[in-house]
């Protein structure tokens, strides 16, 4: 290998940092972490966005001596065999090994981060994509949960959590069910609270989640397959969505759908506001037609079996009026294509 200092072919701009000689032969990249001494700055740099770079600070290195550290000097601790994942596992056995249904229940707090994500890992192991049939493992949580609640969750698995829970909430959910819900004695109108934080079901595949209450901003950003019903939202919402439905009972945040172009959003627009905090520029605003109507009933309907929603009842108990006041959020690529695909079956039948 020699020095370079021709012109990228492609850009057309000249590299920052170039292999110095002599050359220094290396047997491994582990070996090549930290060996700043073998690279030089390319003084010939005429583009405005690296000229001025100063990378001194990034390429210096302290004279070799038994203190200085330049690739894995120290053992990171963890803490992975505290998890609390390890206890589901060990709840979840039965289930793994025979197919059994069990149930269990466990404390939480928020340093409880990925909850499930560890038995999620073995089941996939056992069963790959397929994972075990809808609820064979059923785990009742209370208290207030970590980071990432649910996280790559696959099927079979049912977390209900009695309380609330942080950022990333369902994140790369992948076919279980989260349910969530504040405690009896909360002291709080769920609706009118945040009870998820932010960025919940990002880049989420599979499954269904039902939340008494709100969740933050980004709410089911990049999601394309997983099912959710949430009684209100932040900013961003369905960002870059790709598939999965959302129904929203309750109020939305600003630039709601931008990027999306996949799935369906269903949005309790009670005060009519809700076209102005749209970003239409990949959406329409439809009525709702008689299959969307049956598909929101339902998910509404399990939404106050799961969590004894008092707006879920409230809508159900006046569906007929209420509808009027919902919303269908339909990416127009999915519509073009649904009409296609109809038109096909059309001419074919």
């Amino acid at each position: 290998m020699r020095r370079c200092r021709h012109h990228d072919r492609k850009s057309g701009l000249r590299p920052i940092l170039l292999l110095q000689r002599p050359l220094q032969l290396f047997r491994t990249v582990d070996e090549m972490v930290g060996q700043v001494e073998c690279l030089e700055v390319n003084d010939n740099l005429k583009h405005w966005k690296s000229k001025k770079l100063n990378l001194s600070p990034i390429l210096f290195k302290e004279p070799t001596s038994m203190y200085t550290g330049i690739h894995h000097s120290e053992d990171q601790d963890h803490g992975l065999e505290d998890v609390l994942d390890w206890q589901l596992l060990a709840a979840a056995r039965p289930a793994l090994e025979s197919g059994l249904k069990i149930s269990a229940a466990f404390n939480v707090k928020n340093t409880n981060r990925t909850i499930g994500t560890i038995l999620s890992n073995e089941i996939s192991k056992l069963y790959k994509s397929k994972g075990l049939p809808a609820d064979t493992i059923h785990f009742k949580l209370k208290g207030t949960a970590g980071q990432s609640f649910g996280a790559f969750n696959t099927s079979g698995v049912t977390l209900e959590l009695e309380g609330d829970a942080n950022d990333y909430f369902g994140k790369g959910l992948s076919g279980a069910r989260l349910i969530v819900y504040p405690a009896p004695d909360a002291g709080f109108v769920p609706e009118e609270n945040f009870i998820i934080g932010n960025v919940a079901f990002y880049g989420a595949t599979s499954g269904e989640a039902f939340i008494r209450g709100k969740a933050g901003e980004r709410f089911a950003v990049r999601n394309s397959g997983a099912n959710a019903v949430v009684e209100g939202i932040g900013d961003h919402g369905c960002e870059y969505m790709t598939g999965g439905r959302v129904l929203i009972l309750g109020s939305t945040g600003r630039n709601f759908a931008a990027g999306m172009s996949g799935g369906i959003a269903y949005v309790y627009n009670v005060d009519g506001n809700f076209p102005s905090l749209c970003n239409p520029e990949m959406i329409d605003l439809d009525p709702l037609n008689e299959e969307d109507i049956r598909e929101m009933k339902d998910m509404i309907s399990r939404h106050y079996a799961y969590t004894g929603s008092t707006v879920a009842k409230f809508v159900l108990e006046d569906f007929e009026n209420q509808l009027r006041n919902f919303v269908k959020v339909f990416p127009k690529d999915y519509k073009k294509v649904l009409q296609e695909k109809k038109a096909r079956v059309g001419v074919n039948s």
